[in-house]
C-alpha cells in the first residue's frame, strides 16, 4: 500500500508539473460547499455604460442594498463602450463562480443581435449568460430639443421629411443600441432621413441633446425625466404597449402610427454561462429582496421605474425574446 501511495503521488506530482509547464492551470468550478457559503468576498457589477445614466443609477442602488444584506462589499465598475459590448464581454469571459454579474438594459439584445449579424461580436449573449434577475421595468422614451417645432413623434417625422433643409442629428449609447436600431427604424417607416450620432452612454448624449447639437434622441425614462418635467427636453412618445402614468400625457410609438417601435425597457443582471445554479438561485433572491425593500421601490418609482425581481429563467426568455422581436429589423437595415 505504501509503495502504491508513493507512486499515485508522484503521479500526481508529475501530472502538476506537466499542467504548470504548459500554462494549462484552470480554475475548478464552485464547488456545492462553495454554494452554500456564497458570497465570502466582495461582489462585482459591471456597468457597460458611463456613470450617471439610469443603468449606472439603478446598478447602484441594489449594490448598496446587497451589500447590507450580504455582509460583503458589491461595487459597480464602469465599463462603458461598444454600445455596452465592451463591459458585456469582461463578464462573459470571467470566472462563473457569481462574484461578476452585469447590469445592462434593452441594448444588450439589439446591440448583441447587431454584432452577430456583423460577424464581430465576442460573444454570444444567448449562450455566454445565465440569467440573474429583471430588476426593473423602465419605460423607454423619445425625447427632442426644446427648439424642435414638433409637440410628438407624429409631427417630429412630417417635420423631418417636408423640410430638405433641416439637417437633424439624432444620438444613441453607439451601434446596436436600442436608440440606434430605433432611429433606424423611424427613419425607415417615417420616409426621412437624420445622421446617427454615437455616444459611449446616455449621460454624455443627453448633455449634446440638451445643448442642441442633436437634435433628437432617447433612453429610460429616468435619464431624462427631470428635464422633461422643468421643459429642457421635450418628450415626443414612449415605447411601451401603454402610456406611462407618470407622464400620461405623452402618447404611445403605435398611438402614432409607428408599431416597429414598441418594446418594453428594463434593467436586469447577467451572470456568465455555467455559474452554479444555487450561486444564480441566492444572487436572485438578494435581488427581489432588494428591489422589493419600501426604499428602493420609492427610489424607482421617482425614476418611473418599476421595481420587479424577477426569476432567472424570466430574465433569459425575455432576452431570447427581445433578440427574436429585433433579428429581422437589424437584418434588414443592416446597423453595424
Amino acid at each position: 500500500m505504501r509503495i502504491g501511495g508513493t507512486v499515485n503521488s508522484t503521479a500526481r506530482l508529475a501530472c502538476v508539473g506537466v499542467t504548470v509547464a504548459l500554462g494549462l492551470c484552470v480554475a475548478a468550478p464552485p464547488s456545492p460547499l462553495h454554494a452554500q457559503t456564497f458570497p465570502t468576498k466582495p461582489i462585482r457589477i459591471v456597468v457597460p455604460f458611463p456613470a450617471g445614466g439610469t443603468t449606472d443609477v439603478v446598478a447602484r442602488l441594489v449594490a448598496q442594498r446587497m451589500s447590507e444584506s450580504t455582509g460583503q462589499p458589491v461595487v459597480v465598475d464602469n465599463r462603458g463602450g461598444a454600445g455596452g459590448a465592451l463591459g458585456a464581454d469582461i463578464v462573459a469571459k470571467s470566472n462563473p463562480d457569481g462574484y461578476t454579474m452585469l447590469m445592462h438594459n434593452i441594448t444588450f439584445p439589439l446591440s448583441s443581435v447587431a454584432q452577430s449579424l456583423a460577424k464581430r461580436s465576442p460573444f454570444d449573449a444567448e449562450r455566454d449568460f445565465s440569467g440573474v434577475s429583471i430588476v426593473v421595468n423602465v419605460p423607454f422614451v423619445l425625447t427632442a430639443n426644446p427648439a424642435v417645432a414638433a409637440k410628438d413623434l407624429r409631427e417630429f417625422a412630417a417635420l423631418t421629411r417636408g423640410n430638405a433643409n433641416l439637417k437633424y442629428n439624432y444620438g444613441s449609447t453607439g451601434p446596436g443600441s436600442a436608440m440606434h436600431v430605433l432611429g433606424e427604424t423611424l427613419k425607415r417607416d417615417g420616409k426621412f432621413d437624420m445622421a446617427h450620432v454615437a455616444y459611449k452612454g446616455a449621460a454624455p448624449m443627453k448633455l449634446e441633446l440638451l445643448s442642441g447639437r442633436i437634435q433628437f434622441g432617447g433612453d429610460q425614462l429616468s435619464t431624462s425625466l427631470q428635464e422633461i418635467r422643468n421643459g429642457q427636453l421635450k418628450a415626443l412618445a414612449t415605447n411601451g404597449a401603454k402610456r406611462i402614468a407618470i407622464l400620461p400625457d405623452v402618447p404611445t410609438v403605435r398611438e402614432q402610427g409607428f408599431p416597429a417601435l414598441e418594446f418594453e425597457g428594463f434593467n436586469g443582471l447577467f451572470a456568465p454561462a455555467k455559474t452554479p445554479k444555487a450561486v444564480l438561485d441566492r444572487l436572485q433572491r438578494e435581488v427581489a429582496q432588494a428591489v422589493r425593500h419600501p426604499d428602493l421601490v420609492k427610489r424607482f418609482a421617482d425614476l418611473g421605474a418599476e421595481s420587479v425581481g424577477s426569476s432567472g429563467e424570466a430574465q433569459k426568455a425575455m432576452l431570447v425574446r427581445l433578440m427574436q422581436q429585433f433579428t429581422p429589423v437589424i437584418r434588414e437595415m443592416k446597423l453595424d
